[in-house]
């Protein structure tokens, strides 16, 4: 049986890794093309075919992945001049494996559904490092005949697949999955603070917390930076991580709950962006939160 014709829209630093995989798994592959031309490069070379605009990718699709930064994009791709919605067709499934504002995601949802295509969620758990070796997570938001429908392509990048529920309910997990880590950020970032202040230091940190029960991967990338100066050990810019905060603040008070910590740590990184720091990656908010205490910057560029 032929395999199904894969679109994709955003194959920036997440995004290159998982098309690659699914290029290199067999599958006829579309790209919309971007101003980084290096990664869409790669993909042309490896079989991917490009395109110039959303419609165009929709049109030569019969599954399209979307990666890209937040729900404004993603509407505008959908509903602009020339945007996917112009070029869907009946049994077209969009997949966005972006992390969005649910309620964007269920009202596009609905839109779709009137012109027989199927939108649904499938964002994403992992580093660039794990899209490029196929070992993402993904949460996906689907029914189930949607969801065995795209589960082989999504298996090209992903490691493990959990089908969570309804369209929504990924992006709902997602954020929730964001909360905790900015969260742990924010928290290291004082704990680094507290510590430098009283004699205690990065190092003695990490040393006593590595391998311990405290230890994780988020512990391992954010400290990179504070501990052994790499600026790139966590790829993910405050600025994208604020946004994610914001999208728990609207969760939040769409489901009347008392988020008292989320808001504590949107303002750890929000202060970031004030101060200019919004395209570091998150591990450099520790110099935010060292100049709050009137401490020098871990590491000089």
């Amino acid at each position: 049986m032929a395999k199904e014709r894969i679109g994709f829209i955003g194959v920036g630093l997440m995004g290159h890794g998982m098309a690659k995989n699914i290029v290199e798994k067999g599958y006829p592959l579309t790209i919309m093309g971007n101003r980084n031309r290096a990664p869409v490069d790669d993909l042309v070379k490896r079989g991917a075919r490009e395109v110039k605009t959303p419609a165009e990718v929709a049109r030569n699709s019969d599954i399209l992945f979307l990666c890209v930064t937040d729900s404004k994009t993603i509407e505008a791709l959908v509903r602009g001049a020339n945007g996917i919605r112009e070029g869907a067709h009946k049994g077209l499934v969009i997949v966005d494996t972006s992390t969005a504002d649910p309620t964007s995601t269920e009202t596009l949802h609905q839109e779709m559904k009137s012109l027989g295509v199927t939108f649904c969620d499938a964002p994403l758990g992992g580093t660039p490092a794990q899209a490029e070796e196929g070992k993402l997570l993904a949460m996906v938001g689907a029914d189930k005949e949607t969801f065995a429908r795209i589960a082989p392509a999504i298996s090209c990048w992903a490691a493990k697949i959990d089908h969570l529920g309804p369209v929504g309910i990924g992006h709902k997990m997602k954020l929730i999955n964001n909360f905790i880590a900015q969260g742990y950020g924010a928290l290291y970032a004082e704990a680094l603070a507290l510590g430098r202040k009283c004699g205690v230091t990065p190092d003695i940190i990490y040393k006593v917390m590595n391998g311990g029960r405290m230890d994780c991967g988020y512990f391992q990338t954010f400290l990179g930076y504070a501990v052994h100066g790499n600026r790139e050990s966590h790829k993910f810019s405050i600025s994208n991580a604020l946004k994610d905060l914001r999208y728990v603040e609207n969760m939040a008070q769409a489901s009347h709950t008392v988020n008292t910590l989320g808001n504590a740590v949107k303002n750890t990184y929000a202060a970031a962006v004030a101060q200019g720091r919004g395209e570091d990656y998150v591990p450099l908010v520790v110099d935010v939160i060292a100049a709050n205490n009137g401490l020098s910057p871990y590491h000089k560029k």
